[in-house]
């Protein structure tokens, strides 16, 4: 089995990780603080990864040689994931999943905003196609648009800037210390605003600043699978693509669509409707486009490197 095969394995591996993790935020989100559960999400992550670290020889490191960047990443994965675990609350998982994987047309765009990087006729195709996808999946105007569906958006959003950033600091900062940093992040916010509940915002009933469940040894037991089980989906992605080329990992996590779905239907008895189906398929088939064909372009300009050296 050679290197780009087992990459797909972990990213598969991850993407189920990520699935079951989804569904059992959903199962416990109403009855349960959201930030609670990031935040424990985030402890948990910082300790496995950094067992991770120590098992595999490498150095830990929380610090960044960007330190502006790295605040402004982990808000946005912070706040942005908040939105999209919300949003799971309220509309079918395989629905939301596929909203959130518009990132790849968002990440076109910031490319070419903040990387300087070009867009031809044929990216500008699939871009077009995807949304149509979106609009497909939450119909406006149609007499059944849902706000909870524009939150997975705003989600893709957050992310694909997060990840342009990345991309520009990532020839001092590591992979391994941008994850520490989301992970920080959840930290550093999560419990000041936990804290706020009970000065500010008592009177507000919701799932994002209820108070913290200490007393339930069943949700305890939940919030803890749940940060174990999403810190392990980010290990297996992180070694993915270590392992493997991005060019054969990255379409495989679209598999995770494919996990929604069945997780939808046989647990919470969700189906999406043929419109939502046709415009799933459409951001998958955008998206796929788009990183196969910036890969194609990164590919051709190596070989003309080649051949000029």
């Amino acid at each position: 089995m050679n290197n780009n095969q087992v990459g797909v394995i972990l990213i598969i591996l991850g993407m189920l990780f990520f699935s079951i993790q989804d569904a059992m935020i959903k199962n416990i989100v109403s009855n349960t603080s959201l930030v609670q559960i990031i935040v424990c999400r985030s402890i948990v992550g910082c300790l496995l990864l950094s067992v991770f670290l120590f098992l595999s020889k490498r150095s830990i490191n929380l610090s960044s040689s960007y330190p502006l960047v790295a605040i402004t990443r982990g808000a946005l994965f912070f706040f942005g994931f908040t939105l999209f675990y919300i949003s799971i609350s309220q509309i079918p998982l395989a629905e939301a999943t596929s909203l959130f994987f518009v990132s790849p047309l968002f990440m076109t765009i910031f490319s070419k905003l903040i990387l300087k990087s070009s867009i031809g006729l044929q990216r500008t195709f699939a871009m077009l196609l995807g949304f149509s996808g979106t609009l497909l999946i939450i119909k406006p105007g149609y007499g059944t648009f849902n706000f909870f569906m524009v939150l997975p958006i705003i989600t893709a959003l957050t992310y694909s800037f997060s990840m342009v950033l990345a991309k520009k600091t990532s020839d001092k900062d590591s992979h391994f210390q941008q994850t520490f940093h989301i992970y920080l992040a959840g930290i550093i916010i999560g419990v000041p605003l936990s804290l706020s509940y009970g000065w500010f915002f008592s009177d507000i009933n919701n799932s994002f600043l209820k108070p913290w469940e200490v007393s339930d040894i069943h949700i305890i037991l939940l919030i803890s699978v749940i940060s174990v089980v999403g810190s392990l989906g980010i290990i297996c992605l992180i070694s993915a693509y270590n392992i493997g080329s991005p060019m054969a990992n990255a379409p495989s996590e679209y598999v995770i669509l494919i996990f929604s779905f069945l997780i939808g239907y046989i647990i919470f008895r969700e189906m999406p409707d043929i419109y939502s189906i046709i415009g799933i398929i459409l951001i998958v088939f955008s998206g796929i486009y788009i990183f196969l064909r910036e890969n194609a372009k990164k590919e051709m300009v190596s070989i003309k490197t080649t051949l000029r050296t």
